[in-house]
C-alpha cells in the first residue's frame, strides 16, 4: 500500500474540502457513537470488564513466547501447519507458496487489515492470482480501486450513491432501471456477484481477532457471514494474524468479544462468532482439507518492553478512531497507511517509521476521548507523547519550531518570568487584536496561522488569571 503520511497536512486539506466525504462522515460517526453508549449502558459491568480486557493482554504479552509456542502445538496438533514470518516479506512469500502448491486461481478474502499491511493482493495479482474481497464494504473499495479508510467499515468514507455509481460501472449488465434504496438492496446485489467466487475458489484467506493458545484456535467475527464462507467451502484456509493477536485460553477470548463488539458497532455480539480448530475431521460436513496459519512479526517484537508495548493490547475495534475528532473531520485516507486514527497514530511510527509518519501523532487534540473509550484503556495520548519526543530528540521537526519550544521551555522552568511573559502577550494580542475575533496570520507564528485562526485574548488576562479569579469566586459563594 502506497505510503501517503509524510502528506498528512495535505491530505487532511483535501479531506475537509470533499462535500461527499465529509457527508459521509457526519452521516455515520454518530450511528457508532450512539450505538456504543447504548451497549456500554446496558451492561453495568463494563468498566470492570475493561479491566479484565487489559490485563488478559498484559498477561498474554509478559508470557508471548510461551503462549505463541503452546498456540503452534496445538494448531499441529489440530493437523494445521504454523508459519512463522519474521518480515512483511516473509508473509507474503508464505502466503504465495501456499496458493502455488494448492494450484490456486481465485482466492476469497475475509476482511483483515494485516492483509492490508502485508499487501497480500497486490503480491497474488503480480503473480497470476486472482483475489477477491467479500466483506461487503472490501468488496466496494475493491471495485473501486481504493483502501480502507476504516478498520471495521472500510467503505466509511463512501455514500449510497457512490456505491451505486461503482456497482454499475462494473457490473455492466445492471438494468438501468435497477434503484438501490438502501443497504439491503446494495447487499443483495453484492452477494449474487459473490456467490459464484466463494464456490469457485481454491483457497480462503481470513485475518484472525484473536488466536487462542489453549486450543489452536483462530476467531473471526463479522455481521455478513463472508468469513464462515472463506474458512469452509476452499479446499485450503489461511489464517493471517500478527502475533499480539494471541489469548491464553477460550475464556479469555470470550471476555474480550464482549468488550469488542460492544466497542466497535454497539452489538453485544456480532452476528457471526466463527472459531476455526485445523483442518476437516472424519464426520465434519464441511471444513478445509489444509489449514495453514500465517504469523507476522512485522516489528511487533521490537515494541516488548518498551513505552510502546501498551499499544499491543489494542483488538481493533475501531473506538478510539470513532470518538477523534481529527478523524471526524479528515477520515481514514488522511493518515497515508494502513491505520488511521489515534491507534495508527502510535502504531503506524513503529511499523514503517517515525520518519515518515511524524504528522500523524501530532494530529491529536489531546482530547483523550481516545483513551476513554478504549476497551482495553491503551493510553493512547501518552503513546503520541512518547512519539513527539522521539521525533524531537531526532531533529525531525523544523529549526524554527525546536527553537520555538526552547524558548517556551526557558520561560517553562521559570514561573515569575512565564506568568509575566505570558501577561505582555496576552496584552499586546488583546490590544492588536481588538475589534476582530482572530488574527489570520501572525509574525513569528506562520506555521500555527497556515492552518489556523488564533482567538484574539479576551478581557480577564491570561488563563492562569482567570483560573485564579473563578476559584477565589467558588469561594466567596461556598
Amino acid at each position: 500500500m502506497l505510503t501517503t503520511s509524510p502528506q498528512f497536512k495535505e491530505n487532511a486539506s483535501r479531506a475537509m474540502a470533499d462535500p461527499g466525504l465529509q457527508k459521509a462522515l457526519g452521516t455515520a460517526k454518530g450511528a457508532f457513537l450512539a450505538r456504543r453508549a447504548t451497549a456500554v449502558a446496558g451492561l453495568p459491568e463494563f468498566e470492570q470488564l475493561r479491566d479484565i480486557g487489559r490485563d488478559i493482554k498484559n498477561h498474554t504479552l509478559a508470557n508471548l513466547d510461551f503462549y505463541l509456542e503452546t498456540y503452534a502445538a496445538n494448531v499441529e496438533r489440530a493437523g494445521g501447519v504454523v508459519h512463522w514470518c519474521s518480515t512483511p516479506d516473509e508473509a507474503r512469500a508464505a502466503v504465495l507458496k501456499i496458493c502455488q502448491d494448492a494450484g490456486a486461481r481465485t482466492v476469497t478474502q475475509g476482511k483483515s487489515m494485516i492483509s492490508e499491511e502485508l499487501g497480500i493482493n497486490g503480491h497474488l495479482e503480480t503473480h497470476g492470482i486472482t483475489p477477491v474481497e467479500t466483506d461487503l464494504g472490501e468488496y466496494i473499495i475493491q471495485i473501486r480501486g481504493e483502501t480502507p479508510s476504516h478498520i471495521i467499515a472500510p467503505a466509511f468514507h463512501l455514500n449510497r450513491e457512490d456505491w451505486e455509481e461503482s456497482f454499475r460501472a462494473v457490473h455492466t449488465d445492471l438494468p438501468k432501471d435497477r434503484i438501490f434504496h438502501e443497504r439491503r438492496d446494495l447487499l443483495t446485489e453484492a452477494r449474487t456477484r459473490l456467490r459464484g467466487k466463494f464456490l469457485a475458489a481454491d483457497v480462503g484467506i481470513t485475518g484472525a481477532n484473536f488466536l487462542i493458545a489453549e486450543t489452536g484456535s483462530s476467531v473471526i467475527v463479522t455481521n455478513e457471514g463472508n468469513g464462515d464462507l472463506t474458512q469452509t467451502l476452499p479446499r485450503v484456509h489461511i489464517a493471517l494474524a500478527s502475533i499480539e493477536k494471541m489469548v491464553p485460553t477460550l475464556e479469555d477470548a470470550t471476555s474480550l468479544l464482549r468488550l469488542l463488539a460492544r466497542s466497535a458497532t454497539g452489538q453485544d455480539f456480532s452476528v457471526y462468532t466463527t472459531f476455526s480448530t485445523g483442518v476437516r475431521r472424519e464426520g465434519d460436513l464441511d471444513g478445509p482439507e489444509e489449514y495453514h496459519v500465517v504469523l507476522i512479526d512485522g516489528g511487533r517484537s521490537d515494541m516488548i518492553g518498551t513505552e510502546f508495548q501498551d499499544m499491543l493490547r489494542c483488538i481493533r475495534c475501531a473506538a478510539c478512531m470513532n470518538h477523534c475528532p481529527v478523524y471526524g473531520a479528515t477520515g481514514g485516507h488522511a493518515y497515508g497507511w494502513v491505520y488511521p486514527g489515534p491507534m495508527g497514530a502510535v502504531l503506524t511510527p513503529t511499523l514503517i517509521g517515525i520518519d515518515k509518519s511524524g504528522h500523524l501523532p501530532n494530529a491529536s487534540t489531546f482530547c483523550g476521548r481516545c483513551e476513554s473509550v478504549c476497551p482495553v484503556k491503551i493510553p493512547l495520548p501518552n503513546l503520541m507523547r512518547h512519539w513527539r519526543e522521539r521525533e524531537f530528540e531526532r531533529h525531525l521537526r523544523p529549526g524554527a519550531m525546536r527553537t520555538n519550544i526552547g524558548i517556551w521551555a526557558w520561560f517553562a522552568k521559570r514561573p515569575a518570568m512565564y506568568r509575566l511573559a505570558s501577561r505582555a502577550a496576552t496584552g499586546v494580542l488583546g490590544l492588536l487584536g481588538r475589534g476582530r475575533g482572530a488574527f489570520k496570520s501572525l509574525p513569528l507564528a506562520a506555521s500555527w496561522t497556515e492552518g489556523r485562526d488564533l482567538p484574539t485574548p479576551q478581557a480577564g488576562g491570561t488563563f492562569m488569571a482567570q483560573y485564579a479569579q473563578r476559584q477565589r469566586d467558588a469561594g466567596r459563594r461556598r
